[in-house]
């Protein structure tokens, strides 16, 4: 999977790029709590969801699960002439119901003002068209058309964790296989097992892994690392992963095939990551396994790649965010 063909290519000028180094494209039920008005449409249906919301238009919405992510990726521009990274809103509301969020979006002082609003299609290929590094949302189905067509996406997932808004630096942690890698070797520890899994990694390990569904997020957010001067920069990343020795060795040849940099990385051999994201504060978690999310939404905010072997596909349920 290509997905790296996201990256947006910028060019300096002055103290920040042309274009921005990092682009999200978020859903409005992932940047806010719409659980309340989503009900209204699913027990009312569409026109009193539609009345509901114009009624409360002046009442700004409460954050949803990426609402302090988002705006410690936008602290990033403060005081630039251009934006290092930009946040669109990809909306399943109509551009009528849609004007609460922008006042939502006014009343929490985020920078977002482009946005697109799809009245109950599927908003992904307009996260393509704003050539997002990764689109985000809430919703199953919409994340996984998005990954099959080739866009970096993830489904967040409700998590119990404390809000890191307390602290500056952002920190972004991703699974390996199935993530920022494809599920080859995953394959095969489905269907041969542990042993024939070590044996094909040790026999590889000089052989780069293809790019997984995150590949092109990880890049953008390489590049934008760059901009700052070395120990001073307010993004860190980790690998959290299941692996250990010896099949560490392709993993970290993978990545200097890249020329990618993590700065972390937690070899597991299977113990749980959720302590060890703990440790690391991680402001989001991507992995592909929802029973390793279970463990991990209890300690930092996590979010589903449902892509490779592990995930099966799902029927299409309807959603209007």
């Amino acid at each position: 999977m290509d997905s790296g063909k996201l990256v947006n290519s910028s060019e300096v000028s002055g103290d920040g790029p042309s274009t921005p180094y990092l682009t999200i494209a978020i859903a409005s039920s992932a940047l806010f709590d719409l659980t309340e008005s989503d009900s209204v449409f699913r027990t009312q249906g569409e026109e009193a969801y539609a009345k509901y919301q114009r009624n409360h238009e002046s009442v700004p919405l409460n954050p949803g699960p990426a609402f302090g992510l988002v705006s410690k990726l936008l602290a990033l521009n403060k005081g630039r002439a251009s934006p290092l990274v930009e946040v669109v809103l990809v909306s399943k509301n109509s551009v009528d119901t849609g004007l609460r969020i922008f006042h939502s979006i006014r009343h929490h002082h985020l920078g977002i003002t482009r946005a697109s609003f799809s009245r109950g299609r599927s908003p992904f290929v307009y996260a393509q068209a704003f050539g997002a590094n990764l689109f985000l949302s809430s919703s199953e189905s919409d994340v996984r058309e998005a990954i099959a067509s080739g866009i970096p996406a993830a489904r967040l997932i409700g998590s119990s964790a404390q809000n890191t808004l307390e602290k500056t630096e952002i920190r972004l942690a991703f699974d390996g296989d199935a993530v920022i890698f494809s599920d080859e070797a995953e394959q095969i520890f489905a269907a041969s097992g542990l042993l024939a899994f070590e044996q094909s990694e040790v026999e590889s390990k000089d052989q780069p892994m293809a790019e997984g569904p995150l590949h092109g997020l990880l890049a953008a957010i390489h590049q934008l690392q760059s901009v700052f001067p070395s120990g001073a920069c307010p993004l860190r990343t980790a690998l959290v992963t299941a692996r250990a020795a010896p099949t560490h060795e392709r993993v970290i040849n993978t990545l200097r095939s890249w020329g990618i940099r993590i700065d972390e990385a937690v070899f597991l051999g299977g113990r749980p990551k959720g302590p060890f994201l703990r440790a690391f504060g991680a402001d989001i978690f991507f992995d592909d396994q929802m029973h390793h999310l279970e463990s991990t939404r209890q300690h930092v905010s996590s979010a589903h790649v449902p892509y490779g072997v592990k995930n099966l596909p799902l029927e299409r349920k309807p959603d209007c965010k």
